[in-house]
């Protein structure tokens, strides 16, 4: 009997670690896309989210009128370092083969 007692005992402190581990894995809140508009070169993206190719050539215009923050990447898939950040109202050129906003 004191064997099935330290069993249930056991799976039940199990299941509470595995409760509590999971919480702590789960965010507190939903990522969500920033809003407003994006210009790359003039080309507007609404409500722009992801990664965006800039080109090997001339780098260009970006405009953030958004309420999020864009980053310029070294990468062409938005991989490699972040050679720039571009804030929420603000104009820059972008010095990097991707930008990449969330």
């Amino acid at each position: 009997m004191a064997m099935r007692t330290a069993r249930r005992t056991g799976k039940a402190l199990g299941a509470c670690a595995a409760d509590a581990l999971l919480a702590l894995a789960t965010p507190a809140g939903t990522a969500q896309a920033p809003e407003g508009d994006l210009f790359i070169n003039g080309t507007e993206h609404e409500d722009p989210s992801g990664c965006y190719r800039l080109g090997d050539f001339a780098p260009p215009k970006i405009v953030d009128l958004t309420d999020g923050t864009a980053f310029v990447r070294s990468g062409p898939d938005c991989d490699d370092h972040v050679t720039q950040q571009i804030d929420p109202g603000a104009t820059g050129i972008g010095r990097g083969l991707s930008l990449y906003i969330e």
